[in-house]
């Protein structure tokens, strides 16, 4: 039986997280008998698409069986397409992508991404503001980067809990996303 081969794309080896995925990978990749490369993008989203493409686009017998990929910027749309097309097994860390259906229609390798449910931290951060200051207060809410679906999600679905009694006296709560 042909022994598998995955590659790990990391977004970058200063990150503490970062390093302890490329530890766990490899951990892993030892006790499953499976041969795995670890490739970090140094926090560049062109780097890490150029770094997957010449993998997918080597002969057959250098590619790897599958690609998981914790993405630098976007979800590599078409990165993933092409591994897709290749038969490269493609997953994704830490994103939702909305192309998981399509690629697995085209490709007999899996296909799939693990994320969190963004819409949950956000009801469990308005539970958690409620809790905290039933009477009414003030918030502080630091959501993230300005325009990111992921900002959206919880601070909607932090705010579908009416965390706090507007009618409170008192009431103030801050809602500000970070702008790089």
């Amino acid at each position: 039986m042909k022994k598998l081969k995955f590659l790990i794309s990391l977004i970058m080896e200063e990150n503490r997280y970062q390093k302890l995925h490329a530890s766990v990978a490899r951990d892993v990749a030892g006790r499953l008998g499976v041969d795995i490369e670890i490739l970090y993008a140094g926090n560049d989203a062109i780097t890490q698409s150029e770094q997957l493409l010449n993998v997918i686009h080597a002969p057959s017998d250098a590619r790897p069986d599958g690609i998981i990929c914790a993405p630098v910027g976007t979800t590599l749309t078409p990165v993933a397409r092409r591994a897709a097309e290749s038969g490269i097994g493609w997953a994704v860390l830490n994103r939702e992508c909305d192309y998981v259906t399509e690629l697995r229609r085209i490709c007999s390798a899996p296909v799939f991404f693990v994320s969190t449910d963004q819409s949950e931290i956000g009801r469990i951060q308005g539970r958690q503001m409620a809790a905290l200051l039933p009477q009414g207060g003030l918030i502080l809410y630091v959501l993230g980067p300005a325009g990111s679906p992921i900002v959206d999600y919880r601070r909607s679905h932090m705010l579908s809990t009416k965390p706090i009694k507007r009618s409170a006296p008192g009431f103030s709560c801050a809602l500000r996303a970070l702008h790089p």
